[in-house]
């Protein structure tokens, strides 16, 4: 039997975080802007206004891609005059093997960043290798094995200078078309987390994450409950709870193709006779999508 190429290190327990933390824009309001043109460019502008802050912040990005060559190059350009750059190669080198080139330079601040990663994907295997060139440098490589539905991975970062492992981490987990495990043990196996996903039906879909941290110092597990309803084929709604008491509901309606909107609300259950509770215990935001 063919073994699939399974996820990488950063995407195990995706199905889970993806419904626990996606489509729930209450931070602000955002707005993003997609095109593409005949000639594989596209171009993305987006921005969001913190409710918190009401500072406004936003970037542009061009990317141009070259599929006969497997060339990837991006370009992008925030409001804080962050200036980053992409060049992705796949495919060329040997078949599976991704090279992935990203800097970013910030000239008011005179601060720069250059990460050099490869990639390596095969059946049962996904591996990836990161160097970052300006700090250590530190060299960190994560790999996940798969078979069967059964997924181990794990994660490890070497400072070059001081020659020591500053980072380590280990997952296991199962995933099946249904459902999704995932066991994590991350910070130096210092915090343990658990979540799981279920598709229950083609309509609805339910999770949960518990977290324990061994050095904090409240102790107890945290613990965090989802569920996403497609209400039709261009609107679904989602809704989340924690063991703190904040209910997080969320809404998204495709308006026309290529043209989504997406509505959020956090409300601290345990404050709701706070007259005085306001922007500070309950939040409320919006998010345009733009696709052409």
């Amino acid at each position: 039997m063919s073994q699939a190429v399974p996820p990488s290190w950063k995407d195990l327990g995706k199905s889970s975080s993806d419904l626990l933390l996606k489509d729930y824009p209450i931070q602000g309001t955002s707005l993003e802007v997609k095109t593409l043109t005949p000639s594989n460019v596209a171009f993305k502008v987006a921005g969001i206004k913190d409710d918190k802050t009401n500072a406004i912040s936003g970037d542009i990005e061009g990317k141009y891609v070259d599929f006969k060559n497997g060339l990837t190059f991006t370009q992008g350009w925030t409001t804080t005059n962050l200036l980053r750059t992409q060049l992705e190669l796949e495919n060329q080198i040997a078949k599976g093997l991704k090279l992935d080139l990203a800097t970013t330079l910030n000239p008011a601040k005179a601060s720069k960043s250059a990460i050099l990663t490869a990639i390596y994907k095969q059946p049962s295997l996904h591996t990836r290798a990161t160097v970052d060139l300006f700090k250590g440098p530190t060299f960190t490589a994560d790999t996940v094995v798969g078979r069967d539905g059964f997924l181990f991975g794990a994660e490890a970062s070497y400072d070059v200078l001081s020659g020591a492992i500053t980072r380590y981490a280990g997952a296991v987990g199962f995933s099946a078309p249904e459902y999704a495990i995932t066991l994590h043990g991350l910070g130096n196996l210092s915090t343990f987390a658990a979540s799981y996903y279920h598709k229950v039906s083609k309509d609805v879909e339910a999770g949960a994450k518990a977290v324990y941290d061994t050095k904090s110092t409240t102790g107890g597990v945290s613990l965090e409950v989802g569920a996403k309803t497609y209400l039709d084929n261009a609107a679904f709604v989602k809704a989340k709870i924690n063991n703190a008491g904040v209910l997080v509901l969320g809404y998204t309606q495709a308006l026309r193709p290529g043209v989504k909107a997406s509505f959020g609300l956090a409300i601290d259950s345990t404050r709701l006779n706070e007259p005085t509770a306001g922007q500070a215990a309950h939040k409320v935001g919006a998010s345009f999508t733009f696709n052409a």
